[in-house]
């Protein structure tokens, strides 16, 4: 039986791990590749303000490069007492080549006096779908909680090891993939938008299929 293939817009192999994880456990029909698993093309700058319009940005371009269709994610850490930032900012909130532990530590540097009740924050990803026909689609996902005083595991990426979910006493740099994938703002969105990808893709049959 041949798998529908979709490409998740990302060089992220950690995003496209998330992503195919949660997927298999919905769905054995659909092939999830990487932009490693394409043809190279002129990925869009992220110069969106909000995290849907750069997903959509990613995924648009996906679609008219592979002819395939597309999910694109954008996704951050909005902190309360920062007014919302690092928002879309969150992968280059240190500078544009800066790694997730420079990100980290400028946070908790800018954090360094505040207060364990006022460090509330929340992850945010909005993940688009946008198909050959032209089609589009947007979920949100969020995930609420505090940032610790100091990192914490070594499991996820980003601001993982900082962000402590709500009713958890441990970081998501110290949860088992399965567990963060249950909880996590990606994880949500990926679960909303994954009915309307299958449809989509019942609809569009055989397009996306691959051989």
């Amino acid at each position: 039986m041949t798998r529908q293939r979709v490409v998740l817009a990302t060089r992220n192999v950690k995003k496209l791990a998330e992503l195919q994880r949660i997927l298999a456990d919905q769905s054995q029909d659909v092939q999830v590749l990487g932009l490693a698993g394409v043809a190279a093309y002129p990925e869009p700058a992220e110069t969106e303000r909000t995290f849907e319009g750069n997903a959509l940005l990613k995924a648009r371009a996906c679609v008219a490069a592979t002819g395939l269709p597309a999910l694109a994610d954008d996704s951050g850490l909005a902190v309360d007492v920062l007014n919302q930032m690092p928002g879309v900012r969150s992968a280059r909130w240190a500078g544009p080549a800066a790694s997730d532990e420079d990100n980290n530590a400028l946070l908790l540097g800018q954090l360094a006096d505040v207060p364990a009740a006022e460090r509330t924050a929340r992850f945010v990803c909005a993940m688009a779908l946008v198909l050959p026909d032209g089609t589009e689609h947007v979920r949100i996902g969020e995930m609420r909680g505090r940032i610790a005083v100091s990192p914490a595991g070594h499991n996820g990426f980003g601001y993982d090891p900082l962000f402590v979910a709500d009713g958890y006493a441990v970081t998501n740099g110290e949860l088992e993939p399965s567990a963060k994938d249950a909880i996590s703002h990606r994880g949500r969105a990926v679960r909303a938008i994954l009915p309307v990808l299958l449809a989509e893709l019942r609809r569009l049959e055989p397009v996306a299929r691959e051989g």
